[in-house]
This record gives C-alpha cells, structure tokens and sequence, in this order.
C-alpha cells in the first residue's frame, strides 16, 4: 500500500520525476498503433494522442512567440507543423494551429511567468469531518388539489418554522464525515452510483452550499477557510453542472457568449491588444472542444433553435474555462459525447493541469480505462459515505483486497462502482457478504482501518502543516495580478463601472438578436397605435370628447406600461444565468439591473416614440410642442417604473408560481387604484394612500393634467339640459359635464378634471416626481437584493409516492416476494421468457439518403446506408457525435417529417403499411414524460391504447407487472415520475421509457436512442443485458450506444458504424471479443492493440474525435469498396425473396384501440394529472379569489346614485381581466402535454383530437370552482343586485366566461409553437377586445369602420351589454347633491313647467322639485337611461349569452382543427 509520502507532491515533481514521467507517457500512449502514421497538425499528438512533454515543449515555444506578438502576427505556425486534408482528417480546421493555445493564451509559461514577475494561480483543497445534510429521507405522497387548499390555509407548521420549533422536512445525511486533500495540479474523480452524493461533494468542495440545510466541517482552500475564501475570491473555485441548459442565454452567438466571458473575466499579456488576445482565446478553445463552425450560431434552447445538446455542453465547458479558476468540478462532462471525443476532452484537462496546476474534480459514467489513467485520484462515495479516496491506480487493488472478485473485461471504474451493488458485486471463493464489508457504514469502516487510509491522514497532516507556505502567497499575488483596475480584496475582475458597460453590450446584442419578440413587440405596438389613432380619431373638443379623450390617454400610458411584464418572466428564466455567472465572478448582479434599464430603456424609447406620435397627433390630442414631449416623457418614465416594479417581483419570487400571484394583485390593483375606474376621491379612505404609489394612477394624473389644463370644452346638444325645440336661452340653460358654469356653454379642462377626479394641474409635476422616486426606489431594491436574495441550490432527496390502496398494495406485494425471489436466485433467471413476442418480421433498408433544408440548399445527413435487422438480433448503432445516428432511427421508425428521404426501407420486402408505427416501438434518447403519473400507471397506459383492444385489460395489466418486475422497477412502481429536476433519477426515468415502449408489446422492432446515456455503468449494463434477453425470445432491437466498455459492447449481435456525413463505414458481425470488427479494420490498415477497448479504438481510427483518422484512405470508401459491403446487398436480397409473401399489412389499422376508447383513456389520465398538479390550480384560484376580493373592496358598498352608474360599469368591466389571467396558465400547460403528445401520438397511442378535447374537458371543474371564488365576492361585496333572476344570470355569464378564456388560451397555444410567442400574442388580444367592448369608448362613437364589424365580433361586449343591462334595468338612480345640475327657469315659471316638454319628448333624468324657479336636475331617472344611449338592450341579453356560449364552440373548434393540421414537432 502507498503513503502519502509515495504520492506525487505536486504536478511539477511529477513532470520532473522520471518515473513519473515514463507513467505520463503510457498514460498518453493509449490505444495508438505503429502503423498509424497519418500526418497532424500538433507536435504534440503522437499517434493521434498526445505527448505532455512534447506539449510543455511546444508550450514555451509558442509562449515566446506570444509575447512577441506585438511586433509580428500572432498567428505564427512552426514550420515542421503541417496542414490538414479536412476530408480525410474529419476534423474541422480552419488554419494550422495548436489545439491546446487555451493554456498558452490565457496562463502563460511558469518559467517565463517567472522571469516577468507573475505568479502562477494555484491552490489546492483540504476538507475534513466533511458532512452535508438535505432534506428526504422519508416517504413522502403526492399533493392533490383539495390536500394543497387546505394546507395553503394552515399556517401553523409555517408559524412552527418562523419561530424555530421544526424544520420544513426531515434532515438526512447526504454526505457524512468526508475527509481529504488535492494538491495543485492533481485530477479526482469522484464515482458514485446515481443518488449518492457526487454531485452534492463538487458544489460543496466548490464553495457552492445554497440549498443544503447544515455543511459542517473544515474545508480550507489553501490557508483560506470557506467563508473567507467565498468572500474575497469565489471566481477561484468553480462549478460546471450536468445540464447547463438553463444556465446559458440562448439569442447569443457561442462566439459571443465566450467574448462575453473574456471581458468580465480574461486577463491579457503584455504586447497584445484586447481585439487580438480574445480572438486568439475564443478561436483556440472552440478548436479545443471541435465547434470552431458553431461560432456564429445562436446557444439556443427550448424555445430557440440554435446548437445541438452535445455542441451546448462544451460551450459551456468552455465558458467556465475562461474563468481560469484555480480549482475546477465538472459534473458528467462526458454525458452525450461519443467515447473518443470524450477521452479527448479529459486528456485535455489533464494537460491543463499538468502544465498549469489547475486543482479538478469530474464526475463521469461509464468511464473507460483510458479516461481512468488520466485521474491521479478517485473519490468513492456509497450512499453518502466515503468508501475509497486514495491514488486512482490502487483502488482497483483496495477493493479486491476486500474481498470482491473482479469480472472479465471490467473497467477499473465499473469494478469499484460494481463492488457498491449489491444485485451485481461477487466476491471470491469462500468470501460472501458476511466476512466481507457490504454496506456503506461499513465500506466507510474498512476504509477508515485501511493503510491507504493512514496514508491519506499522513498526507493530511503534511498538507496542513506546510499550507502556509505552500504558494499562498503567490496565489494572492497572482489573483491581484489578475484584477483590472479593481483592489485586491475585490472578488471581481473587472471594476463595477466595465462591469455595467460589459453588460450594457451584451444586453444590446441580446435584444438586437433576438429578432422574433422584436419583430411582435413592433408590430403589436403599432397595431394597437394604429387601432387607437383610428378609433379616437380626431377628438372633439367638446363635451362629448371628455371622457373619451381620458380614454384613450389611459389605455396608452397603460399598454406601454404593461409591456413591461415579460421583465418578471425574462427575471424568473435569467436566474440561472445570474447564479451561474455570480458563482464565476463576472459581474454583480446589482450591475446586470443597472445595465439592463439603460438597453431595455434605449430600445424601448425609439417605440414608445413611435407609438406616442401615431397616437397623439391622429387623436387630436393638444398639438402643442410642450404639450406632446410631456405626454412623451410621461409614457416613458411610466415604463421605466412598470419594469423595474416586474423585476422586483421577479427577484423577490422563489418560483413562477409566487411571481404570478404577485403580479396579479399588483396589476390588478395598479389599475384599480389608478383613478380612472374609480375617481380618486370616489375611493374609501383606506385605499387612497396606494395612489401616491402608484405609476399607473400618478402617470395617468400627470398625463390627464398635462392635457385638460390647455383645453376647453364646448358643450354640445346632447350634454346641455334642457335641449331641443324650445330651449335656446343659454341663461337658463346648464352642462351635465363636471364643472360647468350655468349659463356658460364653455367648461374649462382644468374645472372638469378638478370636480370629475380630483387632478389640479399644479401637482402635475409632483406626481411626474413621484414616478421618478418609484424609479429611484424600485431599481435600488432591485440593485440591494439582487445582490444579497439568491433562490436555487440543491439539497433535497425525496422520491414522491401515491397512498396504497387494495389493489395497488397487493400487486406491491407480489413485487417484492418476486424481487426477493431474483435476489435469493430461487427465480427463473430468464424472466423475459414470460414476455411473448410473434414477430418474424425483417426491416431492410438500401441507399437511405436523407437532405434536410438549410438556408443555402440542402445538407446530407445520411449517405447511401445499407443494412437490415432480423428478429432475435441486437444490432449497434454507434458513430462519431453529429454522424446521424438519431436521424437514421428517425427515419427507420417513420418518425421523421422534414427534410427528404429517398431509398428502399422494406418491411418483409414490402413498403411498411398503417400499422407500422404502432407495431415498433421506439424509446427516444429524451424521456418525455407524463410527470403527474406513477411508474405503473404509465406503463399501464401505453398498455391500454397500444395493445390489441381485443386483449382483456387483466391480461394486459399483468403484462405490465412483468415489465416492471423484469426492468427492476418494484420500488418505484407507486413513484411519481415528476420533472427532470424534481423528480425519478436520470437512470430511473430511462427505465421508465423503455418500460412504457415494453408495455406497448411492439410485435415488429425496438428502436432504442442511447439508452445508456448519463447512466452509470452498471445501469448500463443492466439495460444492455435485459436487450439480451428480449432478443433471446424473438424480439429485433436497434439501438444507438456512446461510451461502451467491452463488457457492454460484447452483449450486440451486430453493428452500424457512421462515421460523419453520415456515412457507414461498416455494417456486420461483431464476434467474440470484437474479432470480426477489429480483423475487418486490421486487413484495411489499422490494428487495434490487444488491452484496447474495440469499441473506443473503432471510434478513434474513422477519427470520430479530435484526432485524425487512421490510414490513408477514407473508411467509407474502404466500405464500398469491401467484400461485406457486397455480402451485405446479397444479404438483403435474400432477405427480400424469403420475405416477399409472408408480409400481412393488408387491412391492419393504423390504431389499435376505436377512438371513443382512446378518449376514455386519454381524458381519464389528463384529469388525473390536473388533480395532481395543485400549483397550477391553486395558483388559478388564488388569482381569482384575491382579484375579485380587490374588485369588491374598492367598489364597496355601491349605491344608486348617479357616480355609482359608471362605477359599476367598470366593476363588470372587471370581469374581463380574467382571460388575461387565464391565457397566461393555460398556455403553457397546454404546450407542456402537446410535447408528450407528439411523441405518443407518433407511436400511434392516439388521434390528436382525443388529446385536445381532453385538455378542456379536464379544465371544467376548474373553471367551475374558479368562476365561483371569482364570482361571489366581486358581486355580492360591492353590492350588486341579488335577485335569482339578475344573479343567476349573471354567475352564467361568468361562467361562459371562464370557459371561453380557457378554450381560447388553449386555441392560441395549437395555433402557436411554443409558449413564448402564444405569450406575444396575448396582449394585442386582450386589447382588441378591451377596445371595442364598448367601456372605454362607447359604440355611437366609435368610427363606423370599427363598430360595423368589429365590436359585434368582440365577445367582451357581448358579456358587458349582457351584465350591464341586467343589473341596471329599471334600477332608480338617486342623485347625490353633488351630483345635481343646477339652473334656473325663466322668470314666470317653475322647473316643472319649464322641463314639461323636455321630458314629454323621452328626455331622461328627473328634478328634485318641480315647484321653484331653481332647479336641481339629475341627469338619470332610472339606469335604463343611462345604458340605453349607449346601444345596449335589456331584451338582447339572452341574445348575448347565447353568442358568448358561441365562442366556446368556436374556439375548441379552431383548436381541433390547429392540433390535427399543425404539428410544430419538426424533426
């Protein structure tokens, strides 16, 4: 056993240890071959691998040339280093060069660093008594509506929490009592069975903690304990995630995201410009990772096309290289890589650390031997416990010291993760688990007695000792070196001011680029300006035009304010940038906020420009200079105010659910509280105080004032009373508008404004100020949380459940006596003998080409592929990443619908007919999933539709039982699959989709997409051997693979080797030990070494990675040229003519279940998921409730009198904000379930009109529950009329309402292809409907264009003449003295004679005394007079219901046909 004095003490010693350099120099050799002796760029690469001590050479070399660059091009090429043929190499390049320049660029040489000064940036990291712990550890079961209701209401376990008595969960250990030390410069890896703690270990020892409830222990990095290195220098210990996805902006280029990173964080030597130095960085590490042609493509993401997943994930690599950290964790970089790009990749970071003594932890599955040799050291974790840490070339020895026997051609890595199972482990003869330590606790135990043990606490101890010594000085000197223009305690690199500028840039480039939410937010901009500037076109200036004129002044300011809620989305779907960039010390987040309000600011002020010149000179608005800037100006800042109060609720939201709710009340309350629904003084005392907080009642003040003060008001025929024959006296004569003079036909705008809403135009602008303080104030909180409030992390572990019931617990019994059966060996080992395939059926396919469109013409993913797979065979499907392997089993499963496809692929020698896609199953390499179901009642499902309906449902579930138990899936049979990241593990979710496709009992093929992918090797294994097994009773299985070991590779009958450009480079045998692959490939050139992995060594030699191919000639040429080839054609030939009359297609049908069942099943599982996702309902219900509770308050109490008329107008105007709050949910959930209905729907489970009915249908209940918390106390608070007959009438009205604002969220969703450009139509929606619903301006004054057509299309002016009549028919208004009209009868006269005729003629209104020459008149005598005017009927609201209901039907129509005719699943 090693020492810790026999280990390497630093990468230095071992470069200069001649030993060590003889292992360096195996470890690089790898699998390369004398006669491989094709020609390379790199010096360096030896073989098609490479040599450290000639890349340190070239290092330094290449170094001097750098400094130098400022007298000579930086792009000098040593003259022995040659070009590449990129045809034959495989290998994009685009000018000669060495791969690794990273280093070279960004570190400098040691030695040279030295002579000018600068100190290397080392550190390495010790840890003890290391414990983490989360929450789990406890059977937790499924929320469902009802149970979420009820605890959203119990507030005590919340109160319990707040003061310290418990804890939201139970803890559990995750990591317990961890100990080590890495020096500078050595590589970990840490290995560990999915769940055990490997990635919690990388962001602890990352220094990234968020999210665990307690981490105790010492972790130094350096002489640094974590807090203070946390503080002064975070960007030096980095963390790289297993799916980065998230974490990246998907409208930037990748070039520009590296650029991005190069600015906050990239140093440059002396004697380069800053143009130059990151030209050289981004152009080396693209080569590095082999995406030099991504460099102009967008990241991309879900919702924008951009790079591929593999292409993403070394983007990100590379981003996180820029940071030249000191100590680096990689979480599974390999995931999606094929083996020999993989290797590549780690030898890569192994040179980094050799030369540059970066300290690196990585977490792999599946990791070769040759991956292996690279580590120094391996970190074993079981279950949370350390079971091995220790020099990486000893573990294997350790555990066979223990007691394990090692299995044929087991990795050194798959050996130690084997000896953690205890389905898979052996031990040596005479050795069980009894005498040999089997659990974790023990595991831990025997390691802690070991030697290697001993060793690690010497080295510990040494490492503790001489810490204080050991470069720390150098370290800070180099991280001060590293600063620009910023002091040595600055964590970041970049002063704040370069900072906000870096991100001012990149937020411009953001917002330039991303061209489709521009090109709407234009057009709906100047749609909605256009439709204004026509329907108020030329105001008049009288009084006819008053409110209107505050119309149209409102619904500006507000429809440019509001634009600013995709800011709480952008916030919410930013946050993983923000943290990632925070953990790497780009920037503040607090500068992101500042930058952010400048961009969004400069882009927003050339719209609102527009959009404010459209409207306010074709309305008629006061055309003064002053008058226009003002409103400007005005509509500007209230922008501004709006997207700083979005982000702040954005920051301050732990998830959307929180920040939905949030932004309802606030918007809902903004508007109410404005001043236009309700006047200022009109509102209850208690209410009054948010109007001074408010930018939508302070902007729409300072806007009313800005234009009313400059204005007066004629007063027409229809506003002076009395009028008409007889009444020309102005003297005895008055205006009905607010502040009208009797006798007087001119009302001054000032007056109206002071008496109708209490606005004087000398605080115009105060309320301007107070807009600027809300600015001031909101971005300050968003700047001061921004940097103190972060929400993510990990640190939970729980596996959520549905209750037993009979059924279920019986069937779980029989489970697990069947498990332990297996585990005692007492089972039938060849359980799949229960599984009963009849298929005889051969696919064949000749000359498949497949071209897909690119903006140039065509591109050839697939080229000229021959092949065949029979029954009872498993056949390899592997290649180089980007070499089409997905594409061909996209093609031979008809799954494809872009692009062209031509050659020959027969089913038995004929074309496969209608139930092809229902006969073959095809487990996709992403798991889209059902989240709300269990394990078994997927498989149950695709059971159901996918198997005969003439099978007995009995016979069909105890099929499913069989898959479960063959899949080993008993303990999670009851689990809710849940979401990617809350949810069933990667490798249990895999499982999950391969068992749904089982379930279906394909009776023709099983096509498989890297099943093995982001799966340990022992899962891998096991799905590997359960292939095995369904090929060993009939069943036909092509399935594509990365990463394979021997042992794995061995378990396939056959192989399709790609290489890229999609062409096969061979098609055959393997054989025992790979013989016939690799003789193939010996008597064309190339051998492959004896302790060579085939199925890696393959990959390297058709130059699949970064390394040129093997041999002179083109390995799909060699192909074509080949005996096999030949064989092969003859091959399906023969397979055609035995075939030819045995296919029975003829009459089969394209679904096996009649669509009344499918909707039967279909509806049955959508409510069930609904039932299960308590947020979304709760969420839904809570908006309303809350909404109307504010609705009702602020109307409070309504009376009869004449104010109280308008006011309920905009109660019932109320009801429309529900659409908007509905749209916003509905939307995304239907586009969620849509992507898992491509994917059923493709395999033929069901029609898509079963799944977009059962959409809706699953909604009722909703709806129902949500019309009725809307309903009561919008209606009942404020007083409404309670009559059953008025009531009743209305709750339906509300109720059709909810159901059309779901049938039309969900209409919008299928005709749209994902939610974010459904969420870019919702507001030209929701404001074409608001406009002509006949409230903000009524029908008689709308321009006849409009109303002619469009206003009776609105269905919201169908709900507010339907509502508003009902409530005001033959209601008697009662003025209040306020209210009153006062002027005088001519002299001779009383006010009933003078007003005899007026009324005789249909006048409306009444006089409070007939008898005196002074009289009061009030303009309403019942409310029929005031709607009628209007257009609205009382004998056409039952006409307005029925055609409300109409638009229900309409909708769900249009959404049947969108689902049935648009498919937005291009593939």
């Amino acid at each position: 056993m090693a020492t810790g004095n026999d280990l390497p003490q630093s990468p230095r010693d071992s470069v200069n240890s001649s030993s060590n350099d003889d292992d360096k120099k195996r470890r690089w050799s790898g699998a390369s071959t004398p006669e491989a002796k094709s020609p390379t760029t790199f010096k360096s690469i030896e073989g098609g691998h490479i040599n450290v001590q000639r890349a340190e050479e070239e290092f330094n070399q290449l170094n001097l040339e750098l400094k130098a660059s400022h007298q000579e091009s930086i792009r000098q090429v040593p003259s022995n280093i040659q070009g590449y043929d990129l045809e034959k190499a495989g290998t994009k390049r685009t000018e000669a060069g060495e791969p690794f320049d990273l280093e070279k660029v960004l570190r400098g040489d040691k030695e040279e660093s030295d002579a000018a000064g600068i100190k290397s940036k080392k550190i390495g990291v010790y840890w003890d008594d290391l414990t983490v712990r989360g929450l789990g550890g406890s059977k937790i079961y499924v929320q469902t509506f009802p149970s979420k209701c009820i605890q959203f209401f119990n507030y005590w376990p919340l109160i319990r929490r707040l003061i310290g008595l418990g804890k939201p969960g139970k803890e559990v250990d995750i990591l317990k009592s961890f100990r080590g030390v890495v020096k500078p410069g050595e590589m970990v890896l840490v290995l560990g069975r999915p769940g055990s703690g490997c990635t919690s270990f990388l962001k602890v020892i990352s220094n990234q903690r968020l999210g665990y409830t307690d981490v105790s222990g010492e972790v130094l990095y350096g002489s640094f304990d974590h807090k203070t290195f946390g503080k002064k220098y975070r960007g030096e210990a980095v963390y790289n995630a297993e799916d980065e996805s998230n974490s990246m902006l998907p409208t930037l280029t990748v070039g520009q995201m590296l650029n991005f990173a190069l600015n906050c964080r990239g140093g440059r030597p002396a004697g380069i410009s800053q143009k130059d130095f990151k030209e050289k960085v981004i152009t080396m590490l693209l080569r590095m990772f082999n995406i030099e042609h991504t460099r102009n493509t967008f990241v991309g993401g879900p919702f924008v096309r951009g790079v591929s997943g593999g292409e993403r994930k070394r983007a990100a690599i590379a981003e996180m290289m820029v940071t030249k950290a000191s100590l680096c964790c990689w979480d599974s970089p390999t995931r999606g890589l094929d083996a020999s790009t993989a290797v590549d990749y780690v030898r890569s970071i192994r040179i980094l650390c050799d030369i540059q003594h970066t300290t690196t932890f990585i977490t792999a599955y599946q990791v070769s031997e040759s991956i292996y040799r690279e580590f120094d050291k391996v970190l074993v974790i079981d279950q949370g416990r350390q079971v091995y840490f220790g020099p990486a070339k000893q573990a294997r020895a350790y555990f066979e010291g223990l007691g394990y026997l090692e299995q044929p051609r087991q990795t050194s890595a798959d050996f130690c993760l084997g000896c953690l199972d205890p389905h898979e482990r052996k031990f040596k003869s005479g050795r069980s688990a009894s005498n040999v330590p089997s659990t974790p606790d023990s595991l831990s135990a025997a390691f802690d007695q070991s030697t290697i043990s001993d060793a690690l606490d010497s080295e510990m101890r040494q490492y503790r000792q001489t810490v204080d010594e050991n470069d720390v000085e150098d370290f800070l000197t180099a991280v001060k070196q590293s600063k620009r223009h910023t002091s040595r305690d600055n964590v970041y690199s970049i002063p704040f001011w370069l900072q906000v500028w870096t991100l001012m840039k990149r937020q411009a480039i953001l917002k330039w680029q991303d061209k489709f939410s521009l090109t709407v937010s234009w057009t709906t901009c100047l749609t909605i300006a256009l439709i204004l500037s026509t329907v108020w076109i030329n105001l008049p200036e009288t009084s006819a035009g008053a409110f209107i004129r505050g119309g149209v002044i409102f619904i500006s300011f507000l429809f440019n304010g509001f634009q600013a809620f995709g800011e709480l989305v952008g916030t919410m779907l930013g946050r993983p940038v923000v943290n990632k960039h925070r953990s790497y010390a780009f920037y503040r987040p607090s500068a992101l906020w500042i930058a952010q309000i400048f961009i969004d600011g400069m882009f927003q002020s050339v719209l609102i420009s527009c959009f404010s010149i459209m409207v306010y000179f074709s309305t008629g608005l006061v055309r003064e200079p002053g008058a226009f800037f003002t409103f400007l100006i005005t509509i500007f800042c209230g922008y501004l105010c709006m997207t700083v109060i979005f982000r702040t609720i954005g920051i301050l939201s732990s998830d959307f659910d929180i920040a939905i709710r949030t932004a309802s009340i606030m918007i809902s309350l903004l508007v109410l509280t404005s001043g236009y629904p309700i006047q200022w003084h009109s509102q209850h005392v208690w209410l009054r105080w948010i109007f001074y907080i408010n930018p939508a009642g302070l902007g729409f003040s300072s806007l009313m004032m800005n234009e009313f003060k400059r204005l007066n008001l004629r007063c027409v025929t229809g506003s002076l009373v009395p009028s008409g024959d007889g009444y020309n006296d102005i003297n005895h004569q008055v205006c009905t508008l607010l502040g009208s003079i009797p006798g007087n036909p001119i009302v001054s705008g000032t007056e109206y404004i002071k008496q109708q809403f209490q606005f004087n135009p000398s605080s115009q602008w105060f309320h301007f100020g107070l807009i600027i303080t809300l600015i001031v104030g909101f971005l300050s909180a968003n700047v001061f949380l921004g940097e103190y409030l972060v929400f993510g992390g990990g640190g939970s572990t729980v596996t959520i459940f549905v209750k037993e019931n009979a059924e279920r617990k019986k069937l779980n019994n029989s489970l697990k006596d069947r498990k332990q059966a297996r585990l005692n060996h007492e089972a039938d080992t060849n359980q799949a003998a229960n599984i009963q395939i009849a298929s005889k059926s051969v696919l064949t396919w000749e000359g498949v080409n497949y071209d897909v469109p690119i903006p140039s013409g065509h591109k050839r993913i697939l080229n000229n592929v021959f092949g065949y797979v029979k029954p009872g065979q498993l056949v390899a499907l592997m290649g180089a990443s980007g070499a089409g392997k997905t594409s061909l089993l996209d093609v031979l499963s008809a799954r494809k619908n872009i692009g062209i496809i031509s050659g020959d692929i027969l089913l038995d020698g004929s074309k496969p007919g209608l139930a092809f896609q229902r006969g073959t199953s095809y487990a996709e390499q992403m798991d889209v999933l059902e989240p709300s179901v269990t394990v078994r009642e997927s498989l149950r499902f695709s059971a159901d539709l996918r198997q005969s309906y003439e099978t007995p449902q009995s016979e069909k579930y105890q099929y499913v039982e069989e898959i479960i138990s063959l899949l080993e899936l008993e303990d999670i049979a009851d689990a809710i699959i849940g979401s990617p990241e809350a949810g069933l593990p990667p490798n249990q979710r895999k499982l999950v989709t391969i068992g749904i496709e089982l379930a279906a009992k394909p009776q023709l093929l099983l096509f498989l997409d890297e099943p093995t992918t982001g799966l340990d090797s022992q899962s891998a294994w096991n799905i590997a051997r359960f292939l095995r097994k369904l090929t060993a009773v009939g069943q036909a299985v092509l399935c594509t693979i990365h990463q394979p070991n021997s042992a794995l590779f061995q378990q396939f009958d056959r192989l399709l080797l790609l290489q890229k450009g999609g062409e096969c480079v061979y098609f055959g045998d393997i054989g025992d030990d790979a013989y016939l692959l690799r003789d193939y490939f010996h008597r064309n050139g190339a051998i492959c070494p004896p302790d060579a992995n085939p199925a890696e060594w393959m990959l390297d030699c058709i130059g699949a990675g970064l390394t040129p191919r093997l041999g002179e000639r083109d390995w799909g040429e060699v192909w074509t040229e080949s005996p096999e080839f030949v064989q092969i054609k003859k091959d399906i030939i023969k397979i055609k003519q035995e075939t030819e009359n045995s296919s029975n297609q003829e009459g089969q049908a394209e679904y096996a279940t009649p669509t009344w069942h499918q909707m039967k099943q279909v509806i049955k599982r959508q409510s069930k998921s609904f039932y299960r996702t308590p947020d979304y309902g709760l969420t839904r219900l809570f908006n309303h409730v809350v909404i109307a509770l504010l609705g009702g308050l602020v109307f409070l109490n309504l009376d009869n009198s004449r104010s109280s008329l308008q006011d309920e107008v905009f109660l019932i105007f109320q009801f429309t904000v529900l659409p908007a709050i509905i749209l916003a949910q509905v939307q995304p959930k239907y586009a969620i379930a849509r992507q898992l209905a491509y994917r059923e729907q493709a395999s033929k489970s069901y029609r898509t009109i079963p799944f977009a009915l059962s959409m809706t249908i699953a909604e009722i209940p909703y709806s129902l529950i949500c019309a009725v918390g809307f309903f009561l106390p919008i209606y009942y608070i404020p007083g409404l009329r309670p009559e059953p007959s008025r009531a009743g009438y209305q709750f339906f009205m509300c109720l059709i309402l909810e159901n059309f604002a779901v049938c039309l969220g969900q209409m919008v969703a299928a005709l749209t292809p994902t939610p974010k450009i459904s969420a870019l139509f919702n507001p030209p929606i929701m404001i074409t409907f608001a406009l002509f619903s006949g409230v903000t301006i009524p029908a008689p004054s709308m321009p006849a264009f409009w109303r002619d057509w469009l206003y009776y299309l609105d269905p919201f002016s169908h709900l507010i003449s339907g509502m508003l009549v009902t409530q005001l028919h033959d209601t008697e208004v009662v003025c209040k003295g306020s209210e009153l009209n006062t002027f005088t009868a001519p002299n001779g006269t009383n006010c009933g004679d003078y007003m005899k005729n007026f009324f005789a003629r249909g006048g409306a209104g009444y006089l409070v005394d007939n008898a005196t020459s002074s009289c009061q008149y009030c303009a309403y005598k019942v409310g029929d007079q005031f709607y009628e005017p209007l257009g609205y009927n009382f004998s056409h609201r039952w006409r307005d219901l029925g055609i409300l209901a109409c638009y229900i039907a309409s909708s769900i129509v249009i959404m049947l046909l969108a689902a049935r005719y648009l498919n937005f699943n291009r593939r």
